[in-house]
């Protein structure tokens, strides 16, 4: 009997080699073949699943963003029973620092992905390329559900301080890849202005990752 192919677990192995190069060597020379060479398939496979390179780009981008998410979960999930607005607002952001190995791979990952678009401004209008404005919108979302449980000021702007903290943390993200500060010191970076944020911060903004 021919062996079964699963076509999603081949998708998928094509497009995590994608952001092993993403990680690694970066996207701007990164070709259909040297894609294939790093998934152990042939060029013509990958091309079977993927006819162009920005459909292949997209694919990997919704790939990092579930890895993501994976990883934002369990970041609030330890910060303990019942999820308030305030643990989903650190959680998600703490998550996102390059703090230990697998967030440094995504940090990597991502910033080979943007830089990407600097040189192809299209594809940040691919359908899963706008993640960091659906991220964006939730923090502003969940910062004004914690205002109307009086923990965060009256007088502060969702929009703004949600635009503000992602902003933080991707430059403090930058900052670790860059070698100016570890992933330590970042968090207690990005803790402290949660903590400004929410008031008095407590366990919250102490929980080292």
């Amino acid at each position: 009997m021919p062996k079964r192919v699963d076509h999603e677990q081949r998708r998928r192995q094509i497009g995590e080699a994608l952001l092993r190069i993403a990680t690694t060597r970066g996207l701007q020379s990164a070709t259909m073949r040297e894609v294939a060479a790093e998934a152990g398939v042939s060029l013509r496979l990958v091309q079977y699943y993927f006819h162009t390179k920005e459909q292949l780009l997209v694919a990997a981008l919704a790939y990092l963003a579930e890895q993501l998410a994976a990883r934002v979960s369990a970041s609030i999930r330890a910060l303990g029973s019942p999820v308030t607005a305030r643990n989903v607002v650190y959680g998600t952001l703490t998550a996102a620092l390059p703090t230990d190995e697998e967030s440094v791979r995504l940090t990597r990952a991502y910033t080979g992905f943007y830089s990407l678009v600097l040189s192809e401004p299209d594809l940040d209008k691919r359908p899963g390329a706008n993640y960091p404005d659906r991220l964006e919108a939730m923090l502003a979302t969940h910062i004004a559900t914690a205002q109307e449980a009086g923990e965060v000021a009256a007088d502060v702007d969702p929009a703004l301080a949600a635009a503000a903290l992602l902003a933080l943390t991707n430059g403090l993200g930058s900052s670790v890849l860059g070698g100016q500060r570890d992933g330590a010191a970042a968090l207690r970076i990005l803790t402290d202005q949660l903590d400004r944020l929410f008031g008095a911060g407590g366990a919250h903004g102490r929980t080292s990752r």
